[in-house]
């Protein structure tokens, strides 16, 4: 029987859309969201619209994210955010460890782990993301790389976080894992979580799914036991798509 976790639907948008075309997709959002969408719904843009879409999502029923932060509180680090600074623009949300951060910001396993702990001191609950490249995978090292990301986060006990797999072979590419191997990795996620963390946080931790997740794909994916909701990219633009997915996620529930 399948734990009754809250399904998270999260939007990562990456470097996309102006602060016009943030405010349109906010009001349409918002006045075709159910009252009630029994899911958690998170929404992360870039930098410079995080202030605006604070103003536009004035809504308990959609929270903020950043896609990164520094894990000093401040200092000289051009071009990077603090904790101290997400908060102050209206987020309870951040990223840590995104595939494409540590891929063109060669982010390391310890630096993710410092990112995520950061986030906790200052309030902020991180959404900490795992995944293996294509030839890691046809190399059979998924579970591997997947061990050595989770030990360097999760080595003492740990606050309130959520958890994304994002094969990175999936991101942006059209393809999307199965969802028998999918769950294969989410329940291979979680034990691992139980053994590092707590079996108890384990079993009600969130475990999100991302990789080329769409409407058409997502109640496939949602259905599968240790599958807890979304972290999309693409289809986070689109406020029709990303309404689609909320609601076959909440119906899962």
């Amino acid at each position: 029987m399948r734990m009754r976790r809250q399904p998270v639907v999260a939007g990562n948008w990456k470097m996309h859309k102006l602060r016009r075309e943030a405010q349109e997709f906010c009001q349409e959002l918002l006045a075709n969201l159910d009252e009630e969408p029994q899911a958690s719904i998170i929404l992360y843009p870039s930098f410079p619209l995080l202030t605006d879409m604070a103003a536009a999502l004035d809504d308990p029923r959609v929270s903020l994210g950043g896609q990164d932060l520094h894990p000093a509180d401040s200092g000289a680090h051009t071009g990077d955010v603090s904790g101290p600074q997400l908060i102050d623009a209206g987020c309870s949300w951040v990223l840590c460890g995104h595939s494409e951060r540590r891929a063109d910001h060669a982010e390391s396993d310890a630096l993710v782990g410092r990112k995520a702990e950061a986030a906790l001191q200052h309030g902020l609950t991180p959404m900490i993301c795992v995944g293996e490249t294509a030839a890691q995978r046809e190399a059979g090292q998924t579970f591997k790389v997947l061990e050595r990301q989770l030990s360097a986060v999760f080595s003492q006990e740990f606050g309130e976080f959520t958890l994304a797999y994002e094969p990175v072979w999936a991101i942006g590419s059209g393809l999307s894992a199965t969802p028998e191997l999918a769950q294969e990795v989410h329940a291979f996620l979680r034990q691992r979580l139980a053994e590092l963390v707590d079996p108890e946080q384990a079993n009600w931790v969130s475990i999100l799914y991302g990789g080329s997740v769409k409407p058409e794909n997502a109640a496939a994916l949602i259905a599968q036991p240790d599958i807890d909701g979304f972290l999309i990219g693409g289809a986070s633009l689109d406020p029709d798509k990303f309404l689609a997915i909320i609601r076959l996620a909440a119906a899962a529930a």
